[in-house]
């Protein structure tokens, strides 16, 4: 086979991919309080916290993997440029979200919303994140396996394919060459994408979820979901093709 074909056949490959659903996704995560947590696990959270501050590391559990519920995930299907969320609830059915119009929303505990997640997932093709492979895809698979849910794919296979799954941190980030890495909102003001930072940011989840306010949490979600979905259109045809 010579070289030419076989870029050939690469490229055939990931064009037959992208033709299934492309869908960006995000979630968010509610850490739970301190004193949910265990005192054997406080103590081996506090002996490993290296300089971090009691506080700081209370706030955020979110980020320690069996230590936070995922209250809701968004979606962006950009072959219909349509989005939907799952958030933490109840009903078990999909109904309008008239706070994103032309959105659906699913509500359900936490094992019926990641249940509803991994059937709709395993009939997409490329999945694209923002920090989804260090982050929402282990999150999410270590939670289902938590609560007896199987998931429907694998979120952190191959680190240097874009294929099955497109993580623009490490994209922009050219899968560590840069030594830096920048959050979402700053490669949306930097590729005139909508930043989705308003009201509420990630930190503000867990105590929005304490009070009730999870249409907020899905709303927020939603933005983040539609901006990484629009960094993927800006990137897709100029960087993403520099990756097999």
């Amino acid at each position: 086979m010579s070289p030419k074909s076989g870029k050939a056949e690469t490229a055939d490959a990931m064009d037959s991919n992208l033709r299934a659903p492309v869908v960006a996704f995000d979630i968010e995560v509610a850490g739970l309080e301190w004193e949910e947590v265990d005192e054997a696990t406080r103590h081996y959270l506090m002996a490993r916290k290296r300089g971090e501050s009691t506080e700081d590391l209370q706030n955020r559990l979110a980020f320690v993997r069996g230590l936070g519920r995922v209250v809701s995930i968004a979606m962006w299907n950009m072959q219909k440029d349509q989005g939907a969320v799952l958030v933490h609830g109840s009903g078990c059915r999909w109904d309008d979200f008239p706070e994103v119009p032309g959105t659906r929303v699913f509500r359900g505990n936490e094992r019926e919303i990641l249940t509803e997640f991994w059937r709709l997932a395993s009939d997409w093709g490329t999945v694209v994140t923002y920090n989804g492979r260090g982050y929402d895809g282990p999150v999410l698979m270590t939670r289902s396996a938590m609560l007896d849910v199987k998931p429907s794919r694998q979120l952190a296979g191959y680190r240097y394919s874009v294929r099955e799954h497109c993580d623009l941190m490490e994209v922009l980030n050219f899968f560590g060459a840069a030594r830096e890495s920048y959050s979402l909102d700053y490669w949306c003001r930097r590729f005139g994408v909508e930043s989705p930072k308003g009201k509420m940011d990630g930190s503000m989840v867990a105590q929005k979820a304490r009070t009730g306010r999870y249409d907020e949490i899905a709303e927020y979600c939603l933005r983040d979901t539609r901006a990484t979905a629009d960094l993927f259109l800006r990137l897709r045809n100029t960087l993403i093709p520099l990756y097999k």
